[in-house]
C-alpha cells in the first residue's frame, strides 16, 4: 500500500481559538451524518488503510515522538510519564494490530437490539445508532489518538481529538495516518479531526463553548484534568477520576499465585491506571504471606509504604500515612495494610477506592464470590491481576478509557459503548384512540 502523510502544523500564536474550535465542530457534525451512514465495508476499508500508515510511517512516528521525549525531558517530566509518552516500533506495531481487532469487531451500527410487538399490530424495534460527535480530551499517551480515532470510526461516530501539549508531534504524525486512512476509504476527513493548537483556550471551548457541536465528552489524563472536565463540561460526560486500584489477599489464597499477581500489578508498568496502588493482606495470612510478598516489591525496588505491623516486616518500609490509602501513585510505591478479614477488606475498598478495578486472590470460591458480587467496581477480578484492566485485554480491540461512572457506560469503553439507540415503530395505519 503507497501512504501519504501530512500533519497540520500549529496556528499562530495570536489566533482567536473560538472560531478555530466552532470550524471544528461545524466540520465534525457534517461528517458525523455521512459516517453514520458509511458501511460496514468503508468503515473497515479506512481503518485497514490507517493501520498500514501507521505501519508505513513508523519511522517519522518515532522522530515525531522523540520532539516530544526531548521537550518533556527538558521540562522534568516524572519517570511514568515519560514512560506513558514513549513510543517504539513495538508501541506503534500494537497501535497498528489494534486498529485490525477493532476492524475484526461485529459493527454495532444498525443493529436492532430489541423487536416486539403490540397487541394493536404495531411493530416496536430499539435499533443502535451512534451518539454523533464525541470530544476526547486526554494527556501523555500517543497511543490514545489510534485508540479514540478507531474506535469512533467503527462505532459510526465523528471525533475531534485534543492531545496533550507534551505529546503534540506524536499525536500529529498519528493523527495524519488516520486523515491518510479516510482519504483513501472515501470518507470525510473530518471524520477524525485533531485540534491543531497546544493553547488550553480549546480545553475551554470544547467544555463549555460547543454545545451545539459536541453530543458527550470523553475525558482520560490525571486527576485535575478529569475533574475540571466534570465540573465544567455542559455536555454529558463518560471518565473516571483516577484509578486506586486494590488487590486483597484473602487467608485462602495460595501464596505463589499471591506473590506472582502482585508484582504483575504493581509493577508492569506503573502509570497505567490498572495499576495496584493498594495491597491488603488478611491478618489470618499475614504470619505467612505478608513477609515474602512485602520483599518481593522491595527486592524488585518498588517503595512499600505500610501500617505498624507491615513496618515490622523489613526496616525498608515507610509508614503510611491517611494519605496514602487515596493515592494513585502511579510509580513504583504501593501502600499496604494489614485488614482484618473479608469485611474489612471490602470496607477499606469503599472508603479509600474510586470505583475503578480491585482484585481477590483467593482458593475460597465463597469468599471470591462475595467479593465479586459486594466490592461495587467498575472492574472486579478473581486471581488476576489488576493490569488486565484494558479493553484490548476484554476482547474490545482497544479502549478509550476505563469508566468509573454508572451511566451509561461503565469499565472499559469500546465500540459497543460508544452507541446508544432508537426506537423504530412500524404500523399499517394506526391511529391512537
Amino acid at each position: 500500500m503507497s501512504v501519504t502523510v501530512t500533519a497540520k502544523e500549529e496556528p499562530p500564536a495570536d489566533a482567536d481559538i473560538a472560531p478555530l474550535m466552532r470550524e471544528l465542530g461545524v466540520k465534525a457534525v457534517a461528517a458525523a451524518r455521512v459516517l453514520a451512514l458509511a458501511s460496514t465495508k468503508v468503515k473497515n476499508a479506512a481503518l485497514a488503510w490507517a493501520a498500514a500508515a501507521l505501519r508505513a510511517q513508523t519511522k517519522s512516528i518515532l522522530a515525531a515522538n522523540e520532539r516530544d521525549l526531548e521537550e518533556a525531558r527538558a521540562q522534568g517530566l516524572s519517570a511514568p510519564l515519560l514512560d506513558r509518552l514513549t513510543l517504539d516500533e513495538s508501541r506503534i506495531a500494537a497501535m497498528a494490530s489494534a486498529l485490525n481487532d477493532i476492524i475484526a469487531l461485529p459493527d454495532p451500527i444498525g443493529v436492532v437490539a430489541a423487536e416486539w410487538q403490540r397487541p394493536n399490530g404495531l411493530c416496536i424495534q430499539r435499533v443502535v445508532v451512534p451518539l454523533g460527535v464525541i470530544g476526547m480530551i486526554y494527556e501523555s499517551r500517543p497511543n490514545v489518538t489510534a485508540d479514540a480515532g478507531a474506535l469512533c470510526l467503527k462505532s459510526g461516530n465523528a471525533v475531534i481529538l485534543r492531545g496533550g501539549s507534551e505529546s503534540l508531534h506524536s499525536n500529529r504524525a498519528i493523527h495524519a495516518c488516520f486523515a491518510t486512512g479516510l482519504a483513501t476509504a472515501g470518507l470525510p476527513g473530518e471524520c477524525v479531526q485533531l485540534v491543531p493548537t497546544s493553547d488550553r483556550a480549546a480545553v475551554g471551548c470544547m467544555l463549555s463553548g460547543m454545545t451545539e457541536y459536541l453530543d458527550v465528552l470523553i475525558p482520560r489524563g490525571g486527576k485535575s484534568l478529569v475533574a475540571r472536565v466534570q465540573a465544567e463540561a455542559r455536555v454529558p460526560v463518560i471518565g473516571h477520576l483516577e484509578g486506586n486500584c486494590h488487590v486483597y489477599i484473602h487467608e485462602g489464597a495460595e501464596l505463589s499465585m499471591a506473590r506472582a499477581i502482585v508484582l504483575n500489578a504493581k509493577l508492569r508498568r506503573t502509570g497505567v491506571c490498572g495499576a495496584a496502588e493498594t495491597l491488603l493482606i488478611d491478618r489470618a495470612a499475614a504470619t505467612t504471606y505478608l513477609a515474602p510478598i512485602v520483599r518481593d516489591l522491595l527486592a524488585a525496588g518498588c517503595e512499600v509504604r505500610g501500617d505498624e505491623l507491615v513496618q515490622e516486616v523489613d526496616a525498608r518500609v515507610r509508614a503510611a500515612c491517611e494519605a496514602d490509602w487515596y493515592r494513585e501513585f502511579l510509580d513504583a510505591i504501593i501502600a499496604v495494610r494489614v485488614v482484618e478479614g473479608l469485611d474489612a477488606a471490602i470496607a477499606h475498598i469503599r472508603q479509600y477506592g474510586s470505583a475503578h478495578t480491585e482484585a481477590i486472590v483467593t482458593q475460597d470460591a465463597a469468599a471470591a464470590q462475595r467479593f465479586l458480587t459486594e466490592v461495587d467496581s467498575a472492574i472486579v477480578l478473581h486471581n488476576a491481576s489488576t493490569q488486565f484492566a484494558d479493553g484490548g485485554e476484554f476482547g474490545m480491540g482497544a479502549e478509550i478509557g476505563i469508566s468509573t461512572a454508572r451511566f451509561h457506560a461503565r469499565g472499559p469503553v469500546g465500540v459497543q459503548q460508544l452507541t446508544s439507540y432508537k426506537y423504530v415503530v412500524r404500523g399499517r395505519g394506526q391511529v391512537r384512540p
